[in-house]
């Protein structure tokens, strides 16, 4: 049966999300990422090229501030950097040794057919397969924390400064690795909601980054990607997970989530807590596994239904409520972890004000 959440938490926002090509969604309704750092929540929209920070307070959190990515980084399309319109589709987001890290999904789109179009207008549609350049974001950017001040974002703040790994308006260097890779290369061309690649979930631990496939599944197993990234300039790079000057650049861990794929990744210690959902455009189900002594795997893997703890059956709705990203919740310094879950598409019953949405936060067993 599906877990009750034992509270709440309460996000307010300033303003709906808006720019020049009309209005989109609000940034309650696509929320796709969340972290906590320090005091406070760290979120993204799926549809804007923005992190927004929330400050905790109880069971609220507000002083809503948004941080444009192109304040930060060099986007591959930047375009107008004052309108800041063009979309990333974050979906992961965390915040370690110093840095904001954050990930786009690296997936291809296919339009919607709208129900006014005409049969011939519906077919010319799905036939049409966008690929967006700023999805292809694999960056980190400084976090600034003063004692007694809220963490921030700098461009640079030495000897750190905000470094992306190198890609243009066709990829990056992570697409190009996988396009030859026997397991993935077949899925970089698809769209991501038919179970082509499309990353949901970052982990970062030193240089270790662990990313989420939503898709592709693979005969009803999940892939996480593990890489070794360092600073080099402006530039993250790929390097040899085993240190060497020519070894392999990415490792794989293949997880039978029972024909789900990863939502989004969440390290706890040495384990890595997994938001597992449908690859496909589909409502559930949904749960949080526990993948034990993940950090303690130095090769590629294949881990059993058996070995993941299934810690949350979450409830979901029906074309509302999709979790998509968690993060550890600690309110305060004598409060006991629990955890955050954040939704696209909520149900109209999480919006209790007009920029405001009501966020779940489960006991974690």
């Amino acid at each position: 049966m599906p877990a009750h959440a034992h509270g709440h938490i309460d996000l307010t926002f300033s303003a709906p999300l808006d720019d020049a090509r009309g209005p989109r969604k609000e940034l309650r309704d696509g929320l796709s990422a969340v972290r906590q750092i320090g005091r406070t929540l760290w979120l993204a929209n799926d549809e804007s090229a923005s992190v927004e920070r929330l400050t905790l307070d109880g069971d609220r959190a507000g002083a809503h501030e948004q941080f444009p990515l192109l304040r930060y980084l060099d986007l591959p399309e930047p375009a107008d950097k004052e309108a800041d319109t063009d979309e990333v589709d974050v979906e992961g987001l965390d915040g370690a040794g110093g840095y904001l890290w954050v990930v786009g999904s690296h997936s291809r789109k296919r339009s919607k057919p709208s129900e006014g179009n005409s049969p011939a207008e519906a077919v010319a549609c799905l036939a049409d397969v966008d690929k967006d350049p700023n999805r292809f974001l694999l960056a980190r950017i400084p976090l600034i924390e003063a004692e007694g001040e809220l963490p921030t974002l700098a461009r640079k703040a030495k000897p750190r400064r905000a470094q992306r790994l190198r890609g243009d308006g066709k990829g990056n260097a992570l697409t190009r690795l996988l396009r030859k890779d026997e397991h993935l290369g077949p899925f970089i061309g698809l769209p991501g909601k038919e179970n082509g690649f499309d990353i949901e979930g970052i982990a970062v631990a030193g240089e270790r980054v662990f990313v989420g496939l939503r898709g592709p599944v693979l005969r009803g197993w999940a892939v996480v990607l593990e890489l070794r990234l360092q600073g080099d300039g402006r530039w993250l790079t790929l390097q040899p997970l085993d240190g060497s000057k020519k070894g392999a650049c990415l490792r794989k861990h293949f997880l039978d989530l029972s024909g789900l794929g990863v939502r989004d990744l969440c390290l706890q210690g040495e384990d890595l807590l997994v938001l597992a959902g449908p690859t496909m455009d589909l409502d559930g189900p949904v749960r949080v596994l526990r993948w034990r002594d993940a950090l303690r795997c130095d090769e590629a893997s294949v881990v059993a239904a058996s070995q993941l703890q299934v810690l949350l059956d979450l409830p979901y709705g029906t074309g509302c409520d999709h979790a998509e990203g968690m993060t550890l919740l600690r309110r305060s310094q004598d409060a006991a972890v629990a955890l955050l879950v954040v939704h696209d598409s909520p149900d109209p019953a999480r919006q209790p004000g007009r920029n405001s949405l009501r966020a779940d936060v489960f006991a974690l067993p």
